[in-house]
Order: structure tokens, then sequence, then C-alpha cells
């Protein structure tokens, strides 16, 4: 199975599709970042939504009759027959077994009203305060929070630091002081997006 074999559909497409869906979703990633600032910044090889966990049987009603659902776990693609998942976090679509991935569902976690930030679950937000709206309107994740999971990897990739460059301007001073205070509450020693 080609995993670089990405056709990811549109911002306007996910949107389209998911128009009906009764659960909170936005746009994560770099698209989630470009939906901020209103343009696109960069090429985006694929394309993420963020869900809560707890949904996640909403998604595979949803769109297990037009897609296959593969779940993705230390490495590894297999197809999600629709069972609880509990420790896979990433969900990737596509139309046919050979067809390309069209696009990306990532579990995030939620403890009672609050979205927790896996890699560090004392960084935490109100679960309603997750997502902002476009003008059209689009969910996407919050620039701060896509940035903490960018900031927060175990690889900061170049694209990665392309991002940081990018939005920073864009951030309000109460979004960059969320973002620094969780850098370092994960990064005690240091992170070079906060020096």
């Amino acid at each position: 199975m080609d995993i670089d074999n990405w056709q990811p559909l549109t911002v306007e497409e996910v949107s389209l599709l998911l128009k009906d869906i009764s659960i909170p979703w936005g746009i994560a990633g770099g698209w989630a970042l470009d939906l901020h600032i209103g343009r696109q910044t960069r090429q985006h090889k694929d394309i993420d939504i963020i869900v809560f966990r707890h949904d996640q049987q909403e998604v595979y009603s949803y769109l297990s009759q037009d897609w296959i659902l593969y779940k993705a776990y230390k490495g590894t693609l297999e197809i999600w027959e629709g069972e609880p998942l509990e420790q896979v976090n990433d969900i990737w679509m596509k139309k046919g077994e050979t067809s390309a991935w069209a696009f990306q569902f990532m579990f995030v976690d939620q403890v009672e009203e609050y979205w927790i930030y896996r890699r560090h679950p004392s960084i935490r937000r109100k679960a309603s305060d997750i997502f902002l709206t476009t003008q059209e309107p689009i969910c996407y994740l919050r620039p701060e929070i896509q940035l903490l999971y960018k900031g927060g990897s175990s690889v900061i990739r170049e694209k990665d630091d392309l991002d940081w460059q990018t939005i920073l301007p864009y951030l309000t001073i109460e979004e960059k002081e969320w973002l620094v205070s969780g850098l370092k509450g994960q990064f005690p020693e240091g992170h070079r997006w906060t020096e």
C-alpha cells in the first residue's frame, strides 16, 4: 500500500462531504493555519480533520458506506471495521483499494468539558473553544493549538518551522502566550520556538 499516494480533497470538498455529520469537527494541519489567515501559504500533501475520540462511531457510520477507512497505528494501516479505537489516533480514507488517499481523521481526547493535549495532559482547553470558523463557514483547529501539535512533535519538520514563522504575526497576544506556555510546559528545558 503506497502511503505517499495522496490526492487530497480540497477544503471545500471536505466541508461539503461533512455538512450533514452531527458532531463537531474542524480542519487541522497546515490547512487550518491557512484558513486562519485567509490564504494558502504552501503546498499541502494531505488534509486532516480533527474530531473527538468519543465521536468515532459517528465518523464510521457516516463515511463507511462510501469510503474505505484504514486505522493507522504503529506504522501499519489496516481496514477499520468500526470497532472502538482506544489507542488508534488516525484514520485514513480512500474510495477504493487502488485509489489515492483522500483525507485523514485524527481523534483527540476529551475529559469532561476539556480537550486534552495527549503529549502533556495538563495542557487543556475547553472543548467548545478549540475550533474557529471562517466566513464560509468552515471550522478549523485554532492556530495556537495546531502550532502546539507541530512544535510539540518529537521531530519538527522544515514545513513546521515555516508554518510557525508564517503564522506567528497573525496570532493575538493571548494566542501567543497560550502557545508559549504550552511549549514550556511540555519542554521545561526549552524549545527553539520560545527563545
